[in-house]
């Protein structure tokens, strides 16, 4: 009995053994194959590829990208005993006030980002504070529930991009602005009106850039051969032909003459004629990109593309040249004036200075509408319409800005009608913005051709690498004989005519001036558009220059809202060096 009894108890103490051993190699049998949580040897971090910046022609940045930050740490991380040095601490490094910091922290447990908006050269404060504070034991590890423990000290990271204009609102609205939109947790910027949204695809940034390596017991990473590195792809920078000494005098001269005029806008393009390079593409209605408010709504639009209108007499010269290309008047011929009123069917059309008889010149010099309506009689439809289409009329002008509005001209049809031969003639039932009316009226300054008006001139990569953007050629709109007639005749236009008061002495000078009414809900109103479209040389450069002055006040005579303007704007030239007026 007793042996039996000993063997059972060796038996059952064999059996607990087996079991103790069999569960000794299931444990580690599951600890060999389960995922173990040791901390990673390897880190990694990100850089972020940045937007391209606009520069001017004189090399000033005028938009330009800032990368920022956040601060995040885990509030289970800090030491009781220790948190005041890191709020104080934190507020030194930061700039941010105590007070902000503590708010943020009581706000809830666990990971707590205390800003979102830190600048670079804080940034790397930050970074060096987080360092320190490792070192100082500010961090403890937290045991999860789960029974795993954690430790994040003080982390800075990429949180966005930010757009400066470090000039407010220089060259507004043509920069245009931006929106921000949410990448992956990263805040990027979308250009949404103005060279912002038209070379939005060229300025955005490329491709960000990764590290990857061994790091150290800090978490910082240890560059060597089993590192690796690829460099982040910048947006492409813009430059501009537009210097900003010149553009901020112009605008200085338009803020101040439509409080003059009390006009709602005035827009000005000044334009190399041999080139077709803009130097000044300006406006009265500017707005800070940055903080744009209710107020600065009517001021977003590039009006000088976006805003369509009926021009009025600077329609004139183009009707003019294209008569006298196609041999279809002399300038010495005769017209008759009917003394100022001149009736075409049931209309009337009538003149604000009455003529018996002038020459077909003079009916440009003196701004006839009597003349030109009668003279325009001569041009076949089909010419008088394929003119329009070749001057560059209702179609873009290919400047590159966005939402430009290409215009409109009477139909063929139409244009078999004296009636709407005459009108178009003087410059309504057809709309046009103002680079149109620029661009054509650069052909009576350079021989008769059309030039493509630009104001970007080259994109560069970060690697300095440069690509052209200057457009090239040019059209043969009216022969070179007919461009210098019409050349000779804005002169006269200015030396005797309407726009007399933008003459320079040393200077050629001419133009010629445009007032027109303003139709709402069908009817003419008594508001008016006023411009001047001409052109300013000296013996080696030649510009020209558009103004136009919308809704004016005090006065809705072009005389004497948009030709002192333009003076300005040669007088600025001169200053500035780009035209050397001839000693007499």
């Amino acid at each position: 009995m007793k042996n039996s009894s000993k063997s059972k108890k060796i038996l059952v103490l064999f059996l607990i053994l087996i079991m103790g051993f069999l569960v000794f190699l299931i444990s580690q049998f599951y600890t060999v194959v389960q995922d173990r949580h040791t901390p990673s040897q390897f880190t990694s971090n990100e850089t972020r590829a940045e937007r391209g910046e606009i520069i001017s022609a004189d090399g000033f940045h005028i938009s330009t990208t800032q990368q920022l930050y956040k601060a995040v740490v885990n509030t289970r991380n800090i030491d009781p005993d220790k948190k005041e040095l890191f709020i104080k601490l934190f507020s030194i490094y930061s700039g941010i006030s105590e007070k902000k910091i503590i708010r943020k922290l009581s706000s809830r447990k666990g990971s707590v980002v205390l800003s979102y908006h830190i600048d670079p050269q804080a940034a790397q404060y930050l970074k060096s504070l987080a360092y320190r504070l490792r070192r100082m034991k500010v961090f403890i590890e937290y045991v999860r529930p789960n029974g795993r423990s954690i430790l994040h000290g003080l982390s800075i990271l990429p949180s966005g991009e930010k757009r400066n204009y470090p000039y407010t609102d220089l060259l507004t609205p043509i920069v245009g602005y931006i929106h921000k939109v949410e990448d992956n947790s990263y805040t990027r910027v979308r250009g949404v009106k103005g060279i912002e949204k038209s070379f939005d695809d060229v300025l955005s940034a490329g491709e960000d850039g990764k590290q990857f390596g061994p790091r150290d017991v800090n978490n910082y990473m240890i560059l060597n051969k089993k590192s690796y590195t690829k460099a982040d792809i910048d947006g492409l920078n813009i430059q501009l032909s537009i210097p900003v000494t010149l553009q901020k005098r112009v605008e200085q001269v338009l803020t101040k003459m439509k409080k003059k005029l009390n006009a709602q806008e005035i827009m000005a393009v000044v334009m190399q004629s041999s080139t077709g390079k803009i130097i000044s593409l300006a406006s009265s209605n500017r707005f800070n990109p940055m903080h744009i408010r209710r107020s600065d709504y009517p001021s977003l639009n590039a009006n000088v593309v976006e805003y369509s209108f009926e021009p009025g007499s600077v329609l004139k010269p183009i009707i003019f040249s294209l008569l006298l290309d196609k041999k279809l008047v002399n300038p010495y011929d005769l017209v008759n004036g009917h003394n100022g009123r001149f009736k075409i069917g049931r209309k009337t059309i009538t003149d604000e200075h009455k003529f018996k008889w002038l020459s077909a010149e003079n009916v440009i010099v003196h701004s006839s509408n009597i003349g030109i309506s009668q003279l325009a009689q001569k041009l076949p439809a089909l010419d008088y319409y394929q003119g329009l289409i070749d001057f560059g009329f209702a179609q873009k002008s290919g400047i590159k800005l966005p939402y430009e509005k290409a215009g409109s001209i009477p139909a063929i049809n139409r244009l078999k009608s004296e009636i709407y031969k005459a009108t178009a003639a003087y410059g309504y039932g057809l709309n046009v913005n103002m680079i149109q009316i620029l661009k054509a009226y650069n052909a009576f300054n350079n021989r008769g051709r059309i030039l493509q008006p630009y104001f970007v001139e080259k994109l560069i990569d970060m690697h300095g690498n440069i690509r052209d953007l200057r457009p090239e050629g040019s059209v043969q709109v009216i022969s070179t004989a007919t461009a210098q007639r019409m050349k000779n005749i804005l002169i006269k236009t200015v030396e005797e005519g309407t726009g007399v008061g933008t003459i320079v002495k040393g200077l050629q000078v001419g133009g010629k001036t445009g007032t027109a009414h303003i139709a709402e809900r069908g009817r003419y109103v008594r508001k008016y558009n006023t411009s001047f479209f001409g052109f300013a040389n000296d013996e080696n450069t030649g510009y020209t220059i558009g103004v136009t002055v919308v809704q004016p006040k005090t006065n809705h005579f072009a005389s004497l809202t948009a030709v002192p303007v333009n003076k300005q704007i040669i007088d600025l030239l001169i200053e500035f060096g780009y035209l050397s007026p001839k000693s007499l």
